[in-house]
């Protein structure tokens, strides 16, 4: 019943070296200086910042900037809001800008102050938010 079959079957092995096209562009890869990406990524801690928009604008993917606020992050260069909040408060930089309304951070509490308010004012305001 069961008969012997024979099977001529021939295989051919393909064997290939990965060769560049001439109309293939060679890759060229960007190195950043460390002051180039804390820059970079100094953008991104702006409230309201869009990192996507600001990744683009650096010529960069915007998932490479996502990964270097990670390892910020995790170095302890970047320190998050919410972590931040049970430390005191340090000013450590400021960046100047024109506006009518100003907006001062103390922790987790954020005062707005129009042209109209004066200096004493937001000075009292500001020890008695520190103070709570």
């Amino acid at each position: 019943m069961s008969e012997r079959m024979f099977d001529t079957r021939s295989f051919e092995v393909l064997t290939a070296s990965p060769v560049r096209l001439s109309s293939s562009p060679a890759r060229s890869y960007r190195s950043w200086s460390d002051e180039e990406k804390a820059r970079i990524v100094g953008e991104t801690l702006v409230g309201g910042a869009n990192v996507s928009a600001i990744a683009r604008s650096n010529g960069l993917d915007p998932s490479q900037l996502f990964a270097w606020r990670r390892k910020a992050k995790a170095s302890g260069v970047v320190v998050p809001l919410a972590a931040a909040s049970s430390k005191p408060v340090k000013f450590a930089r400021f960046e100047v800008m024109r506006s009518d309304m100003v907006e001062i951070v103390i922790g987790n509490v954020v005062v707005h102050a129009g042209p109209d308010v004066g200096a004493d004012r937001i000075v009292d305001v500001m020890r008695a938010v520190r103070k709570a």
